[in-house]
């Protein structure tokens, strides 16, 4: 009897702790990078609201 492809764990089947931590692992770098992220651009929006400020006063 041929098994099945489902029944081979695989790299990112989420049958092994591999599989597990590289998961774990692009998610907390997705937060780090979001987060990062954001943080930038709250930044910059705050600088280019002052820049604006600026010229209209």
């Amino acid at each position: 009897m041929e098994k099945s492809p489902a029944e081979f764990p695989g790299l990112f089947t989420g049958r092994n702790t591999f599989a597990l931590v590289a998961r774990v692992s692009a998610f907390s770098l997705g937060l780090v990078y979001g987060s990062l992220k954001l943080k930038y651009l709250k930044a910059k929006a705050k600088s280019h609201q002052k820049a604006e400020a600026k010229v209209h006063h």
